[in-house]
């Protein structure tokens, strides 16, 4: 997808050019409702002002050339179904000598999880799966997990359920944030997280039902591997591996021909690459191996694993914004939405401001805001987003039907971009 310039002809018919141009591209690549805007005055029409929109470049070049957060970014607006901004900015590689490309390919990280807990949730429309379901119904394997406490471990208050994992509220934990060493040393000993060595879905949940909960279920939000276990769920709700029930529910049917869990040879210059000097790079290419089939010789990362593109990734956030639609195509009832973009964590200790900033609640796989003010950017009542580790995040308005997505590879600095980023899209809305 790419915006044809035609600075030669009369207003006027420069933007009948430029849509037919895009339409074009976009009808061939299954997306026909999601169409660009043209030049300013379609831009207009979808309440954005293409001067305030042409600030988005600088600040991110800036970053990409001064601060090295990254070798480079694609960035991405669209509100009403209309893609307003697409822009690459920067090099691909760490070397930077590869001009960055729209369709880069990113590690997505935790930007897997929305996706994941959608799977999950078209499951639960189907009566496949509920959310009271105890855990222990799909996996067993974790049947005797009990509560770490200063006098030895006690027994679960109540069964964790199918809602704790999809809002990080079961106990489960990620080791490099755990305020418990015990945890911390039997996570990294199992090897639940698979960061160096690939580890089978079985011997994961056997090893993960050996390991106390951090606390009580329902009672503190903490960042998890809980998506983890829910790709384990919906594995066994839909009788599939991960990959397969993904591609067959989402991946095809929305035409993100690109998001994949490993990237074969003939992808792999197409993979945006992380600055050399972050000194999270090493360990993470580690940790996110991606360069091989994982099938049958380690679990799919529900929580971390899948690679796409900013537009592949739209696609996805596109029908969601839209209320579980796109194309004509019902993925999700818009109650189901609804709920998934609802505050999950009401009365709980615990909430997502490391990644979201302050004013966010946590729903079904994303954070949700939770009112106008207390944000550190623009946004809505409502509005919901989530952000990967390497670098990548993105948001969705309901309210303005607007879609936000920034793709980077930059671990250590990710957070520095992502409020930069929403203040400089809001800031050029102007309708």
């Amino acid at each position: 997808m790419s915006f044809a310039h035609t600075s030669f002809a009369p207003p006027a018919r420069r933007r009948l050019l430029t849509s037919a141009v895009v339409g074009a591209a976009l009808l061939a690549s299954g997306c026909a409702n999601l169409a660009p805007g043209t030049a300013s005055g379609d831009t207009l029409a979808q309440g954005f002002s293409q001067q305030r929109l042409a600030r988005i470049g600088p600040p991110v070049q800036s970053a990409v050339l001064q601060t090295n957060f990254a070798p480079g970014a694609v960035t991405l607006v669209a509100r009403n179904g209309q893609v307003v901004h697409f822009e690459a900015h920067g090099h691909l590689d760490a070397a930077k000598t590869k001009p960055m490309q729209k369709d880069s390919l990113f590690r997505l990280a935790s930007m897997t999880k929305p996706i994941v807990t959608t799977a999950a949730m078209m499951l639960v429309e189907q009566g496949r799966l509920k959310l009271n379901d105890p855990l222990v119904r799909w996996l067993p394997e974790l049947r005797d997990l009990r509560v770490i406490t200063a006098t030895g471990d006690e027994p679960l208050a109540r069964p964790i359920t199918v809602q704790d994992v999809m809002r990080h509220t079961a106990g489960f934990v990620y080791a490099g944030s755990t305020r418990h060493p015990r945890i911390r040393e039997l996570y990294n000993q199992l090897n639940i997280e698979s960061r160096e060595v690939d580890i089978t879905t079985e011997q994961m949940l056997v090893n993960l039902g050996r390991i106390p909960l951090s606390q009580q279920p329902g009672t503190q939000w903490e960042y998890s591997i809980s998506t983890d276990v829910l790709g384990f769920v919906v594995e066994r709700a839909a009788g599939k591996p991960l990959d397969v029930v993904l591609k067959e529910m989402l991946f095809d049917p929305l035409g993100m021909k690109d998001t994949t869990w490993w990237v074969d040879r003939a992808n792999q210059p197409r993979m945006a690459e992380a600055p050399d000097s972050d000194p999270q790079k090493a360990p993470m290419l580690l940790a996110y191996r991606q360069d091989y089939n994982p099938a049958g010789k380690s679990y799919f990362k529900g929580g971390a694993g899948l690679v796409s593109t900013a537009e592949d990734y739209l696609k996805y956030a596109q029908m969601m914004v839209n209320g579980g639609v796109l194309n004509g195509r019902h993925y999700l009832s818009r109650k189901t939405v609804e709920q998934m973009l609802s505050n999950h964590i009401v009365g709980m200790s615990g909430n997502p401001s490391s990644t979201t900033g302050p004013g966010y609640g946590f729903g079904l796989g994303f954070g949700v805001r939770l009112d106008e003010g207390m944000g550190w950017a623009p946004g809505s009542k409502g509005d919901a987003m989530w952000a990967g580790a390497w670098g990548t995040s993105f948001w969705i308005d309901p309210k303005e039907k607007l879609v936000g997505i920034f793709m980077a590879q930059g671990p250590s600095t990710r957070v520095q971009t992502r409020m930069l980023y929403k203040s400089l899209v809001y800031g050029a809305l102007v309708q």
